[in-house]
């Protein structure tokens, strides 16, 4: 049995079905190449994917460009026999050198070819599952290591109100280990009736609550939807929050004190509170001390910061120590940043940190590996 850490890939997934919906418009044949398994390094982890259409049009990774020329050709040949494939990568094979396919990563790769048709239960149907609703999900994708056998493919979709299994054999054992997998949050490879079963936990996509409108937000909103976060931005001016100026997030308009009447937080949702507006921002502060949130950052000096918290004392309110814990002003990195883009990079990468509870340092000075395997827990 093998764990591996969760990579949040809601970029890839968007990115995926809108492809895919794309080529059933346009007629076309897909293939889904999946990452199930890798021994030792590489640039992508179990559960990366990649949409290959019948005309070569890739969407999504599979490896850092190394790996896709090749697939590519595999790809079609799952195409013209509508047959799941298993394809190893290997860096120590000396005939994978001659073709030209370099890993760079000192790693052996399985990928997972599945034929697409076009139904409400392929794996990409189950994907866009994931993207509507914000639950943690479990997707579980049966595979071989003996090529030669019957590779099952994506079998198995789990969420706290749905099970969806699409192999009666090993039913018991799938919903088991996804259960499993559900509750732990962390994503499994396991051993099952002589197959190799890869349960990638996925959760919801950060949510990223922008309170308030002005021009430093537009960059902000833009870093986050490139990495696929969800985006809000929330302020009480009409003529600064609107859709043409914020085109990638959902706008609201409201009061401060209204805002959380019609809006619900969960474990994945983060705020960064920079109206510039003192009491507007203060107003929502008071309302995230019992409000559930991973993140809440505070654009300004700690003397701002430290203003908030004493006023908010004053006013009768108690403050836990799991909400300062999760206060961060001024929010961002220390990585000297000074413009508007630069910031909006800063805070960005300090929410992914404390998202995936990281602290942020350098990969050079990292005593372990980039992704932690099961022996370094």
């Amino acid at each position: 049995m093998l764990k591996v850490q969760s990579r949040k890939t809601m970029k890839e997934f968007h990115d995926i079905i809108k492809a895919y919906d794309k080529a059933i418009l346009q007629n076309k044949l897909t293939v889904l190449a999946t990452v199930v398994k890798v021994e030792g390094s590489s640039y992508r982890r179990p559960g990366a994917r990649m949409l290959v259409r019948d005309d070569g049009e890739l969407t999504g990774a599979i490896s850092g460009g190394c790996l896709e020329g090749d697939a590519l050709h595999k790809a079609m040949l799952a195409i013209l026999q509508q047959k799941n494939k298993l394809v190893t990568y290997d860096t120590t094979d000396e005939d994978d050198a001659k073709l030209g396919i370099q890993l760079g990563c000192n790693g052996i790769v399985h990928i997972l070819f599945e034929p697409l048709k076009n139904d409400e239960i392929n794996p990409v149907s189950l994907l866009k599952k994931i993207i509507a609703e914000r639950k943690k999900a479990v997707l579980g994708t049966v595979f071989n290591m003996n090529k030669s056998a019957t590779q099952i493919g994506t079998c198995c979709f789990l969420n706290e109100e749905e099970t969806i299994f699409l192999n009666n054999n090993l039913k018991n054992e799938l919903q088991k280990n996804a259960e499993t997998v559900w509750q732990n949050e962390m994503t499994l490879i396991k051993e099952i009736d002589n197959n190799e079963v890869l349960f990638q936990f996925i959760p919801p996509p950060i949510r990223l609550v922008i309170v308030g409108a002005g021009n430093d937000a537009i960059p902000l909103m833009n870093v986050a939807d490139g990495i696929g976060w969800q985006v809000v931005v929330v302020d009480g001016r009409r003529t600064h929050a609107t859709n043409q100026r914020f085109d990638k997030a959902k706008v609201i308009v409201t009061k401060p004190n209204k805002f959380f009447e019609n809006f619900s937080t969960d474990a994945q949702t983060v705020f960064i509170l920079m109206t510039h507006n003192y009491n507007y921002d203060l107003e929502i502060l008071k309302q995230l001390v019992s409000v559930p949130c991973a993140y809440i950052g505070l654009l300004g000096p700690k003397e701002k910061r430290n203003r908030m918290l004493n006023e908010l004392t004053e006013n009768g309110i108690d403050i836990s120590a799991n909400f300062l814990n999760n206060l961060y002003g001024p929010a961002g990195l220390d990585i000297g940043a000074e413009t508007a883009e630069e910031i909006a990079v800063s805070i960005v990468a300090e929410i992914k940190a404390v998202v995936c509870n990281k602290t942020g340092n350098m990969l050079r000075d990292k005593r372990l590996s980039i992704h932690e395997r099961s022996d370094e827990w």
